[in-house]
């Protein structure tokens, strides 16, 4: 958005309307122009436009005064806006959530489906006419093709409106064996489903993603009902991925051996996709065979990467129907894409559960503990990707104190969960011998430089005397500390920092002081807990800072929960995510010196 409006003000506004996404996640559409000669010359000005309830095209809501319309990645149309519709010359409700090669016949066959191909496959924008009968202002339309993560944004205008200096490729004319009218049928549709797989699968790095994506991308595109994935073992079949059976049908099936006679194995053992246009054909090749419907049609797929087994696939469809040649070509194309899927998503599934190990060995089993200071620790990885990053929390004695340690190694996966366990270990040294706190950090810096691993760290160290609650805080580009006090308030601590561990040999790290007071509530965290996509990390900083207030609260009072409930309070909403893109850690101290 910033490389958007920056371009605009420079004259040079995005070709179509930005997809993006407002705070509940709902999409928006948004256009930008240029500055005008009589205003100011870097105000740039645009419009929202909130596609949501009102897809229809045929609302008054909608003035974006070009043709637009979004395709997902199925090849559905997700969006259509006024002008796009009566360009089009249909009614909104028959192009909404449909094939556009159902909706807009007009845009199928050669040579448009080189130009889908394009877009599909690469960042750049595509530009083409096409030639329309209804378009309603001549028959020649100039459309544009933005591809995006999600959705391809496609923009449409009567050719007449373009600069004369602008040259599009031209559509076939009229008579033309090879128009889109005479194409002898929708050859988009075969070409969607493996390019839309295929880039879908490119973002699944574990078996589980991999499944939900064959879900969500191949079931809708040929109107199955079921799913089930199976994956290889110890030359045995094991249930990986399942949806839309009866429930309990296929346990029966989990762990059976290569050498049974079922179609699920059959199609693996053999390499070749078995298609059954009804249940009874089904149950005639295969007597006995348990069934979980009376009617319908499946189809089983083997998953062979580069020559290896990997699994088989089940597809399942709520009526009898037959599969064209095409339909078994692009099925078993897909099977093939699947396959190297999964295989390298079990490699990575592997190199996870190492990863896991190794963080789980090298994070404190417990923390030192001194009998005026109450500390909590809380570790989640993530559980995108590799699972396991590098972020640490230790708490060690130090002299006749206690050092309070937090750290952020950059990436995931095994590297970096070992060079977190060579920073704890290095703070941990320097903490034992109580060396001041900007001594930790500058000694730990010069150790990561040496090491040399390829990755930076940032850290945040505090020595905290439990007697006198006077601390001394050293920071290595960390996040800000959040102090409770006793009377509520809570507030970040400005503390100033020096550069990440790992960048320059000769960084200096400043120490701040502070106090912490008797029932007061530090708190050190790293940014898995209040970074999110598309948000701004301060506004994750205040909403921790608030959640902190509150659940501090309790904490004071005779009663009230221990520190470690604070803990899990803090942490609830990032437990509870399905999908945390990284790991969390937080590390809590409170004061109760004797009276």
């Amino acid at each position: 958005m910033l490389a958007a409006l920056r371009e605009t003000a420079a004259g040079k506004p995005p070709e179509s309307p930005l997809l993006t996404r407002a705070g509940d996640g709902t999409p928006r559409l948004v256009e930008l122009w240029p500055p005008s000669g009589a205003g100011t010359p870097s105000l740039v000005s645009g419009i929202v436009v909130d596609p949501g309830p009102a897809r229809s095209a045929d609302s008054a809501a909608d003035p974006l005064p070009q043709g637009v319309f979004c395709l997902d990645r199925t090849g559905l149309v997700r969006y259509v806006n006024r002008a796009a519709a009566r360009l089009a010359g249909r009614p909104a409700a028959e192009l909404l959530d449909r094939p556009v090669w159902e909706a807009m016949p007009w845009l199928s066959g050669p040579p448009y489906d080189d130009h889908w191909r394009g877009a599909l496959l690469a960042p750049d924008p595509v530009h083409f006419q096409v030639r329309h009968e209804d378009a309603g202002e001549g028959d020649l339309l100039a459309m544009s093709l933005h591809p995006g993560p999600d959705l391809v944004t496609c923009t449409v205008v009567p050719a007449n409106r373009l600069d004369p200096a602008v040259r599009l490729p031209c559509p076939p004319e009229p008579d033309a064996g090879s128009g889109p009218g005479r194409s002898g049928g929708p050859s988009m549709a075969p070409l969607y489903r493996p390019i839309a797989l295929a880039i879908a699968l490119t973002d699944a790095v574990t078996a589980r993603q991999v499944s939900a994506v064959v879900m969500q991308e191949l079931l809708p595109a040929f109107g199955g009902r079921r799913l089930a994935i199976y994956l290889v073992q110890d030359r045995h079949l094991y249930l990986a991925w399942e949806n839309g059976f009866p429930p309990g049908f296929l346990a029966p099936f989990d762990g059976v051996g290569l050498d049974a006679r079922i179609p699920g194995v059959e199609t693996l053992t053999t390499g070749r996709p078995l298609f059954f246009e009804s249940m009874r054909q089904l149950a005639d090749t295969y007597p006995g065979l348990a069934l979980d419907a009376d009617r319908g049609a499946r189809a089983f797929l083997p998953l062979i990467a580069s020559g290896r087994p990997v699994g088989s696939c089940i597809l399942g469809f709520d009526d009898e129907r037959g599969f064209s040649t095409e339909e078994r070509t692009v099925l078993t194309a897909l099977a093939g894409l699947i396959a190297h899927a999964m295989e390298k998503a079990q490699r990575y599934d592997s190199e996870a559960a190492l990863a896991r190990g190794l963080q789980q060995a090298l994070l404190p089993r417990r923390l030192s503990a001194h009998p005026w200071v109450e500390t909590a620790g809380r570790y989640l990885p993530g559980t995108q990707g590799m699972d396991v990053g590098g972020d640490w929390y230790d708490v060690v004695e130090a002299g006749d104190g206690l050092a309070l340690v937090i750290g952020d190694v950059q990436g995931h996966g095994v590297q970096a969960a070992a060079t977190m366990g060579q920073l704890r270990s290095a703070v941990r040294a320097f903490a034992l011998g109580d060396r001041p706190p900007d001594e930790v950090m500058s000694g730990t810096n010069r150790l990561l430089i040496d090491l040399d691993p390829g990755q930076f760290a940032s850290c945040c160290y505090l020595r905290l005397d439990p007697a006198t609650g006077l601390a001394r805080v050293a920071r290595a580009g960390h996040l800000p500390p959040l102090l409770r006090t006793p009377d509520g308030r809570t507030h970040a601590l400005e503390i100033p920092g020096g550069v990440v561990l790992g960048v320059d040999p000769r960084a200096r790290y400043p120490v701040a002081e502070l106090e912490l007071a008797p029932d007061a509530i530090l708190a050190l965290y790293t940014d898995g807990l209040v970074e999110r996509p598309g948000a701004d990390i301060d506004d994750g900083i205040s909403a921790l800072r608030v959640a902190l207030a509150k659940a501090g609260a309790a904490h004071g009072r005779r009663g009230g929960r221990s520190l470690a409930g604070v803990a899990d309070r803090l942490t609830a909403a990032a437990r509870h995510t399905a999908d945390r893109p990284d790991d969390v850690a937080l590390l809590l101290a409170t004061r109760r010196p004797p009276h």
